[in-house]
């Protein structure tokens, strides 16, 4: 039987595949019924969909996953600090992504709170720099309106 990956383990893995824009592998490394909250996740803006506060399930990360891809997001992943817990399931990383926009790049800071149970993840809490990463994929100002309810 192979050796379970450590928290540590599956959180380096995850965010070297963010890295190396792998996005299609991202989701195997989710329990099935994996639930990953994102509490600071910006609303809907008027003509489209927002990040959902919570994602429920291993084939809907693929599905979310995904769409990164075709959007062809590269996330650089620097200043990772990993955090081990009393509880050896639970690590809380700190890192940030560094993203291209334009002429210069954005840098987005980042707290993951991971769950992982037998080599995989089953529970997630992101707290991302979703202002840094709208404005960095050009998204700022349907994010704006959707704060403000103004159309774009």
């Amino acid at each position: 039987m192979p050796e379970q990956l450590t928290p540590r383990a599956v959180f380096e893995r995850l965010n070297r595949g963010i890295a190396e824009g792998r996005w299609n592998d991202l989701a195997d490394l989710y329990a099935e019924e994996a639930v990953v909250h994102q509490p600071f996740a910006p609303p809907a803006p008027a003509d489209g969909p927002s990040a959902p506060t919570v994602i429920r399930g291993r084939e809907t990360l693929r599905a979310r996953f995904a769409g990164a891809d075709r959007m062809g997001l590269r996330f650089g992943v620097r200043n990772v600090v990993v955090h081990e817990t009393a509880d050896p399931e639970v690590v809380i990383a700190e890192f940030d992504y560094d993203i291209p926009a334009g002429d210069e790049v954005l840098t987005a800071a980042n707290i993951q709170v991971l769950r992982v149970r037998d080599g995989l993840v089953v529970e997630t809490r992101d707290y991302h720099d979703h202002l840094t990463i709208a404005r960095a994929t050009g998204s700022l100002p349907a994010l704006v309106a959707a704060l403000t309810r103004e159309p774009v």
